[in-house]
């Protein structure tokens, strides 16, 4: 009997981004103490990243919405946490708008573009891609905002995010309906 070895293709660099305020939403999806803190991938890159992405795009006016499955009670990460009026979803599942009210949400502000960040980019962030050009939206997935606890979980979460649905294998910057890995500091308010 042999053992079949696979490799999978190398990703693509992320790319700049430049987006529109009016018509972009910033999701960050469980950021939670209980989440984060044991995680140094969260704690080392994905809060500092994330900061100085929220501090840009409220700086813009960019729609901010926080979602997790986490009870109530829960703590967000201090650095990363929702300011006063900033809608929290509650979700049931991965994908954030599974039984969510979430697509009304974007589509009545005219939401056409999403950034998809938080925990964990094999999970939620993945699962919500898929979601999100499933309805239209074009998506940008910043790789220092978006991991997980393992090198293997973020490049699966990133490969299967450029090669969901409406592919994106090649990582074309803006992809209608498809989602693009950048970097937080590649991405631009415009």
């Amino acid at each position: 009997m042999s053992l079949l070895t696979l490799q999978m293709p190398a990703l693509p660099d992320p790319v700049k981004v430049v987006l529109q305020p009016a018509t972009t939403a910033l999701l960050v999806f469980d950021m939670i103490d209980r989440i984060c803190k044991s995680q140094p991938n969260c704690t080392g890159v994905m809060v500092p990243a994330l900061a100085s992405l929220l501090a840009r795009a409220r700086k813009a006016g960019v729609f901010v919405l926080y979602s997790t499955r986490e009870p109530e009670s829960s703590k967000w990460m201090p650095e990363v946490a929702p300011a006063p009026g900033d809608p929290i979803v509650k979700s049931y599942a991965q994908d954030r708008f599974y039984n969510t009210d979430l697509d009304k949400t974007l589509k009545a502000k005219g939401i056409t573009t999403l950034v998809l960040t938080g925990w964990k980019v094999s999970g939620s962030v993945v699962y919500t891609s898929v979601g999100a050009t499933l309805r239209g939206y074009t998506v940008i997935v910043p790789t220092d905002a978006s991991l997980a606890a393992t090198d293997y979980e973020v490049a699966i979460g990133q490969f299967q995010i450029l090669n969901q649905n409406s592919a994106n294998a090649t990582n074309e910057p803006l992809k209608a309906n498809a989602s693009t890995l950048s970097r937080a500091d590649m991405i631009v308010f415009q």
